[in-house]
């Protein structure tokens, strides 16, 4: 990095999250400065903590969603280690939660318990349906919002049974959605010294990024349906099969299509009133498919990909992770960074994908064991304690 400080350097976060969406949404603050300490139970910490694959007892997948925090092991139901928690919260900027509605109140904990402590405390709750609403109780977890959100009724082949998106896109995009909104009312408080309450849901962050779905059903009344690797908009724009694998290749517009043509070599289709422009590619790709699929499956992938790069159109192998991760432009950008585990091991992980001034925030610290700071914060709040007593 540059010689600046990381933009959320100077915030304190506090986190009482396990699994994915609030873990990974402090995890996008802790890369760009933030101080989190993640408050976990001491019987088991985060559940995530047991997910294989394990590295001499540690989870992989854990470490994955939270480097650069601090633990504090704490049984929240006891009033001296609730009265700690508080503490933190009172010294907070940010506190994030992503328990079902309500739990963080019984426990003394919640938005308005905090607020009263802290007025420019931004608080944020993740949860499956949001904090009102008749399905504001239902759990909810990430296969479970991807069928109800509709994100599974558009996956898949048009044939094929149902099926998630390999990646849990719900979860993930709520993060997001909730790590841009705590930034936002951040630079709020700083302002007006006046907090905020975020109220960020897996249904809403999933429904939300379905915009091209939803504004298709809005526009026709028709629900969007599967089309496998194909586009309801654009063709030809989906995966081919070739003579030793597939590929993918996007056309987008008519410059593009012409360029297609040129390299299949079939130039009278540029004259077939069914492929005229993209809408009605669209419309026809079924018959479009069939052409070119006649013509691709008699070269390799290799082929087909020079090919097509050497003509400007967008095209790609379909790599699995190991080969993804391998890709020279990966190295590139330095996104994989090796981390230290609790115990002494290493291993690799996808760090902070974003550039700023020409390089990515650098993970400044590993996963932390269950507890593992808990002496630590201690010492701190004891020393924060201590002008207090002074002024009374």
């Amino acid at each position: 990095m540059s010689e600046r400080a990381l933009p959320l350097e100077g915030v304190k976060v506090v986190e009482f999250c396990q699994v994915a969406a609030g873990p990974f949404c402090a995890m996008l603050l802790a890369d760009f400065g933030a101080d989190v300490v993640k408050v976990e139970n001491v019987e088991g910490g985060d559940g995530m903590r047991q997910w294989p694959p394990l590295t001499s007892g540690f989870s992989e997948n854990f470490a994955s969603l939270n480097r650069n925090k601090r633990s504090i092991a704490l049984n929240l139901k006891a009033p001296e280690q609730r009265e700690i928690a508080l503490q933190l919260c009172r010294e907070a900027n940010v506190v994030i939660e992503n328990n079902r509605p309500g739990v963080m109140g019984r426990l003394g904990l919640g938005f308005d318990d905090i607020r009263h402590l802290n007025p420019s405390i931004i608080y944020a709750s993740i949860s499956g349906f949001g904090q009102i609403g008749p399905r504001s109780n239902e759990g909810g977890f990430d296969v479970t919002i991807q069928a109800i959100s509709g994100i599974m009724s558009v996956t898949g082949e048009p044939d094929g049974g149902t099926v998630k998106c390999g990646v849990p896109v719900s979860d993930f995009a709520t993060g997001l959605y909730a790590a841009f909104s705590i930034a936002s009312a951040l630079r709020q408080a700083e302002q007006e010294g006046l907090g905020r309450y975020i109220d960020v849901s897996l249904l809403g962050s999933s429904l939300g990024i379905s915009a091209l779905q939803t504004s298709e059903y809005f526009g026709t009344g028709v629900s969007p349906r599967k089309l496998g690797a194909a586009h309801p908009r654009n063709a030809p724009y989906q995966a081919f099969r070739a003579m030793d694998g597939s590929f993918v290749m996007a056309a987008g517009n008519d410059k593009l299509w012409v360029s297609v043509c040129e390299v299949v070599g079939l130039p009278e289709l540029l004259a077939d009133a069914r492929f005229g422009t993209n809408s009605l590619r669209a419309a026809n790709q079924t018959a479009l498919s069939a052409l070119l699929g006649d013509v691709f499956i008699a070269r390799s992938v290799e082929s087909w990909l020079d090919a097509f790069r050497a003509s400007g159109v967008p095209c790609a192998p379909i790599n699995d992770f190991a080969t993804a991760l391998a890709d020279p432009q990966v190295a590139a950008m330095g996104w994989v960074e090796r981390i230290t585990l609790p115990g002494g091991d290493t291993t690799d992980t996808f760090g902070c994908p974003v550039r700023l001034d020409g390089q990515s925030p650098r993970i400044r610290r590993g996963p932390p064991a269950l507890g593992e700071h808990t002496s630590e914060i201690m010492e701190a709040l004891q020393k924060a304690k201590k002008p207090e007593r002074l002024a009374s």
